[in-house]
C-alpha cells in the first residue's frame, strides 16, 4: 500500500493512494479494464504478438487478439476524495511471471480476471495469490458469446476458499469496473484489519 499525506496547511486533507493488481489469463482484458477505469492516459507496454510466440502463447478462443502485454499497464483512478487506486496490469503469459513478485510488493490486493470460456487460464493467478496471502476478488469478464454462470457456480469450479468475492463484470465498461475495484478495495480492508488484529490478539 501506498500512503500520500499533503500539507494540511495547503487546506487539503491527507489522501490514500492503494496499490492494485489487475491479473489473469492471457487475453482475458486487463490492459481493456486498466484503459477504461483509468483517468490518465495508461501506460501500456504492448507488443505485436510474433510468430515465435505462437509456439508458447495460447491463443485458442481469442484469435483476434494481436497484441500482448510484455511488462506491465499502469492506471490510476480515484475511487472517493482522499482515495486513490493505482492499477498496475499484470502481463498474463507465464514467460513474464518473473515480473510478478516486483510487481505484487506492496499491493492491498488483486483483481484475477477471468473468462468462462477459457476458465482454467486464471488458475496460476488464482493459485499465486492464494499462497501469498494477497487478497483478491475474482472478475468474470462477460464476452459477447459466452455461457452465462452465476458467481456460485464460478467460485466451486475454481474452488475459491470460502469468503472470496466473485464478481460478474465488463472490462470495457468505466463504471462495471470501478465496481469490481471498490468490492477488492473493501474485501482486501477487512482481510488486512483481521490479519492485524490476529497479530495483536
Amino acid at each position: 500500500m501506498v500512503s500520500e499525506h499533503s500539507d494540511a496547511s495547503d487546506g487539503e486533507t491527507a489522501a490514500l493512494a492503494l496499490k492494485i493488481l489487475v491479473a489473469g489469463g492471457f487475453g482475458v482484458g486487463k490492459t481493456t479494464m486498466v484503459g477504461a477505469v483509468s483517468e490518465i492516459r495508461p501506460l501500456r507496454t504492448e507488443e505485436l504478438l510474433s510468430e515465435a510466440g505462437q509456439l508458447v502463447d495460447d491463443t485458442d478462443g481469442v484469435d483476434q487478439k494481436v497484441t500482448t502485454t510484455v511488462a506491465m499497464d499502469f492506471g490510476r483512478i480515484t475511487i472517493r476524495s482522499g482515495l486513490s487506486l493505482y492499477l498496475f496490469g499484470t502481463p498474463g503469459q507465464d514467460r513474464f511471471w518473473f515480473l510478478w513478485d516486483e510487481l505484487s510488493q506492496g499491493a492491498l490486493g488483486a483483481v484475477v480476471l477471468a473468462d468462462t470460456r477459457r476458465l482454467e487460464d486464471c488458475f496460476p493467478a488464482v493459485d499465486y495469490f492464494e499462497h501469498r496471502h494477497i487478497p483478491f476478488v475474482v472478475a468474470v469478464n462477460c464476452f459477447a458469446g459466452a455461457r452465462t454462470y452465476g458467481a456460485h457456480d464460478v467460485s466451486r469450479a475454481l474452488d475459491l476458499d470460502r469468503g472470496t468475492p466473485v464478481v460478474l463484470c465488463d472490462a470495457r465498461d468505466r463504471d462495471s469496473g470501478k465496481e469490481v475495484l471498490i468490492r477488492l478495495v473493501e474485501y482486501g480492508g477487512r482481510m488486512h484489519t483481521a490479519r492485524l488484529l490476529d497479530s495483536v490478539g
